[in-house]
């Protein structure tokens, strides 16, 4: 069973920073994309960042220039930087990725099927 554990979030006032973690053992980091998604309250999931196994990456507008995403390979772990938070940057936040064996990480065309348990990230 893979588990994905996250950790890092916390309550911060507007303009900070925080770091999350995701920590995945035995990730394939050479062929697996490694992305953070976040729901606010009432709202729908809305995809945050992307990681790819080339360290290239990709955000969505509303993070550009604040969040960045970046990972660890010897300590299997994916982090997003996050600073001059805003209070809609309020949401639980997940890391997200997909299954991989010995031929690689599934397709981009298939969905993330792992889901790290979430850590809550509050600016207020």
């Amino acid at each position: 069973q893979v588990q994905l554990v996250e950790s890092g979030g916390g309550s911060v006032q507007a303009g900070g920073s925080l770091t999350l973690s995701c920590t995945v053992p035995g990730f394939d980091f050479k062929t697996c994309d490694m992305s953070w998604y976040r729901q606010a309250a009432g709202k729908r999931r809305e995809w945050v960042s992307n990681l790819k196994p080339d360290g290239s990456t990709n955000y969505t507008d509303s993070v550009k220039g604040r969040f960045t995403t970046s990972k660890d390979k010897a300590k299997d772990t994916v982090y997003l930087r996050m600073s001059n938070l805003k209070p809609e940057d309020t949401a639980m936040y997940y890391c997200a990725a997909r299954s991989w064996g010995a031929g690689g990480c599934r397709p981009r065309s298939i969905e993330f099927n792992y889901w790290g348990q979430g850590t809550q990230v509050t600016v207020s």
